[in-house]
């Protein structure tokens, strides 16, 4: 099969989906006049910056043993087929998305989206990586699930509070 990933083009994959995050939420950083948005804005891109770093250094233990045979055609065309619908694969997307959101909550709605994606995708992701990088994916998934939360409890408070 022509179009088939290897461990470490699911890595890359995964790279690009936190430098793409990083982007969109520094560009919201910078566009946003209000102050509380701009802090959980911040604090998402240095989460995403460590994210980076993260990957990449199972990305050098991924590329220098590569596993062979280990996976079926079905499941990397499982992998191939989420990370082709994730947006954030896309080089330079993050910010070009960022530019066009009208208002925070659309931000906020927008993020949790994209922070639901990445979780299911890097339970994948999982299935590629070592035993001992398994646990840096874990708590980058822990990490991705308390974004999903923190940016759930801001849309609340939002929609309580659509007059701020």
């Amino acid at each position: 099969m022509a179009d088939m990933l290897s461990a470490g083009e699911i890595i890359e994959i995964a790279i690009q989906i936190e430098k793409n995050g990083r982007d969109f939420y520094l560009e919201l950083e910078t566009n946003t006049k209000d102050i509380k948005a701009k802090e959980v804005f911040k604090f998402l891109a240095e989460e995403e910056k460590g994210h980076i770093s993260a990957f990449k250094s199972i990305l050098d233990s991924v590329e220098k043993n590569e596993p062979k045979g280990l996976f079926s055609e079905e499941y990397f065309a499982y992998m191939n087929a989420l990370a082709s619908g994730h947006v954030f694969t896309q080089k330079d997307k993050g910010r070009e998305i960022a530019k066009k959101i009208n208002s925070f909550l659309e931000a906020v709605d927008m993020s949790i989206g994209f922070e639901k994606d990445s979780i299911i995708f890097y339970e994948g992701v999982k299935k590629f990586i070592y035993e001992h990088d398994k646990k840096v994916v874990d708590e980058i998934i822990k990490q991705e699930q308390a974004h999903f939360k923190k940016l759930s409890e801001v849309k609340n408070y939002l929609l309580a509070h659509p007059e701020e």
